[in-house]
């Protein structure tokens, strides 16, 4: 058991992950629990109750990056951006704000006849892409939490976080008390914080009380109102220490992580981020299998092995607040737009960086775009810098990419992969992680790594 390392903490920076992918400012999920625990005590939940609320807020958004790819495709825009701004539209109903936001989102760049089409298109397919876009959101969510090992109130919560007081929610269509109490208590937090965080603690109990006996059950909205615009816990979520907040109203007390459960939380974050695009479908996978023969291979230790492989499943985790439109773009990136995938290691650094023990993992995982001659992203670091489980990340990511299909190109052959590694070798790329993957790939020849990582 990692005894030094908290589930709570693990969960909530991975949380932060979850807030990028819903255009959200970093840390909406950990106030979102703050507010839902208190809301969830006013109404006299029992410590079970409390227990499965708490992480069921904290990772309300885990199926989040099951439907970015098709909602980039159906609006033919950045999906981050159109994510964050309908949370402040009543997408329930036709509304001259809706037709603003179609506006905005739907085929930017284009006028005339071809954008008043594919608004009308969009907007007359509403409610089919409601279903299935929140439908593959909810679902996936729920699973994430069950595979992770939650309770199955958890899960439920999750999958019905979307679902209305009046019946007209998504994806199972429930109404009133069939609404699980967990999930009618997620809508509504999640609402309170995130009108509060941009218009103030006021506007936001004026939606509630908008919505509530539609979108909302009026006895939580009636206990949400406890928590008045004067009450101090608004100005504590103003501040970084929201999260320590968070951390000691974890039900139970300090409840330390086995190591099976900090590995289960990786593999799922990992599949969160692979999930985001087709193109990227196991390329966390792949690239920790590769880690791992590398390292294996070179004979680390089986706790070096270990701590390679959590970053190896982590590394692109920040990625999650890159745009579809930009990932999966078949063509150049502009300049703004390649310097926002630069940016993508910078918060895998950020959200790993807090969780007590996972310093090296940090590390190692935000790394993986370096370069020994000092020619990678972010940093520009250079040879003295870069670890070998760092230079092994390196290797094993630029293996698992060349293999795989990208909006602007098809997976290369294992050889032209190898190949153009070798020409990278050693000012780049490190020369015994690189001949440690080409001694394990001589033992499977028939195998390309999109095959072994499981495509």
């Amino acid at each position: 058991m990692d005894l030094s390392i908290r589930l709570s903490e693990v969960v909530s920076a991975l949380s932060l992950a979850l807030d990028l992918t819903e255009g959200q400012p970093m840390g909406h999920a950990i106030r979102t629990c703050v507010l839902g625990m208190k809301i969830g005590e006013s109404l006299g939940l029992n410590q079970q109750q409390l227990s499965d609320l708490y992480y069921a807020l904290l990772l309300k958004d885990s199926g989040c990056s099951t439907n970015s790819a098709r909602l980039h495709q159906i609006l033919g825009s950045d999906e981050i951006e159109a994510k964050r701004e309908i949370k402040f539209e009543d997408w329930t109903k036709a509304s001259l704000s809706g037709l603003r936001y179609l506006n905005r989102h739907v085929s930017p760049g284009t006028r005339g006849f071809r954008k008043l089409k594919d608004i009308l298109f969009v907007g007359l397919a509403q409610k089919k892409n409601n279903m299935e876009l929140i439908s593959a959101r909810c679902e996936r969510g729920a699973e994430i939490a069950r595979k992770i090992g939650f309770n199955e109130d958890t899960s439920l919560a999750i999958r019905a976080l979307d679902e209305h007081w009046n019946g007209d929610g998504y994806p199972m269509k429930m109404a009133g008390q069939e609404i699980p109490i967990l999930a009618r208590i997620l809508n509504v937090s999640q609402t309170l914080e995130i009108f509060a965080s941009a218009r103030g603690p006021a506007a936001a109990h004026q939606v509630l009380s908008q919505r509530s006996g539609i979108w909302f059950d009026p006895e939580v909205v009636r206990a949400a109102a406890d928590l008045e615009a004067t009450d101090p816990v608004w100005e504590l979520l103003k501040t970084a220490e929201a999260r320590e907040a968070v951390l000691h109203m974890e039900p139970g007390g300090c409840l330390p992580a086995s190591a099976e459960r900090i590995d289960d939380l990786c593999e799922a974050f990992a599949g969160i981020v692979d999930a985001k695009s087709p193109f990227t479908f196991q390329h966390s996978l792949g690239v920790t299998q590769f880690s791992v023969e590398i390292a294996e291979q070179l004979g680390l230790h089986p706790t070096k092995v270990k701590t390679i492989r959590r970053a190896a499943l982590l590394h692109d985790i920040g990625k999650l607040g890159v745009s579809n439109a930009i990932l999966d773009k078949p063509g150049k990136l502009t300049a703004s737009e390649w310097d926002s995938m630069k940016r993508h290691p910078v918060y895998t650094k950020k959200i790993l960086a807090v969780i007590t023990g996972f310093e090296e993992i940090a590390s190692i995982a935000a790394a993986h775009h370096e370069k020994l001659d000092g020619s990678g992203y972010p940093h520009g670091w250079t040879a003295r810098e870069l670890t070998l489980p760092a230079r092994i990340v390196a290797v094993a990511d630029v293996f698992q990419a060349l293999s795989e299909k990208r909006a602007y190109r098809d997976g290369l052959p294992r050889e032209v992969v190898l190949g153009m590694i070798a020409a990278d070798v050693p000012h780049k790329l490190d020369s015994d992680c690189f001949e440690a993957l080409k001694a394990r790939n001589e033992t499977a020849p028939s195998k390309t790594s999109a095959q072994a990582a499981g495509r």
